[in-house]
């Protein structure tokens, strides 16, 4: 089984993920039909577990139903506990990039979504990306919190494809170049 650490995730046309409050709601912008396919269930059923930051797990708890059925790894320093109703499909771990990748691949889950702005560039900065599939809504927020942020080394990744999704966004993914 290829082991691999995978991010997919929408930003604006200036790469926000959210805007300056936190708010995803610009992601609607990008819609033309409720039913549109964007990919992101057959790519949820490559996937064996996720790795998402703490501001995305509050995020994930404020939609008021857990949408995941893989195993959900919260990568958190400072959370003592998750909600019993998440017992069994959702646990705290912490560490680098690197740690979490080796304890989760260890314990079977090879295919890792990696999810959350800070978690994400982390896991950039550590080199531990190696595949982005990266949907851009047609809006320019201005300003709010950026998928990517400043890197001590370049991170070279060549582009597979891009797909339209309904009549507005596109869908590119990349994966990366190591030498």
């Amino acid at each position: 089984m290829t082991r691999e650490n995978v991010i997919f995730i929408a930003t604006s046309l200036d790469g926000y993920i959210a805007d300056e409050e936190g708010s995803i709601d610009f992601l609607e912008t990008g819609k033309t039909q409720e039913d549109e396919d964007t990919g992101f269930d057959a790519f949820m059923e490559e996937v064996d577990a996720l790795v998402m930051g703490r501001g995305t797990y509050e995020a994930v708890m404020s939609f008021g139903v857990w949408p995941y059925e893989a195993p959900v790894f919260v990568l958190s320093r400072s959370l003592e506990y998750l909600p019993e109703e998440l017992s069994g499909r959702a646990e705290i771990i912490e560490g680098t990039p690197a740690e979490v990748t080796s304890a989760l691949n260890e314990r079977g889950f090879d295919r890792l979504y990696i999810d959350g702005g800070l978690t994400i560039q982390s896991f950039l900065e550590d080199d531990m990306i190696d595949r982005m599939i990266i949907t851009r809504i047609p809006i320019l927020l201005g300003a709010g919190r950026p998928l990517f942020s400043q890197m001590t080394e370049p991170a070279i990744f060549r582009h597979v494809e891009t797909t339209l999704i309904g009549e507005r966004a596109v869908t590119s993914e990349y994966e990366r170049v190591r030498e």
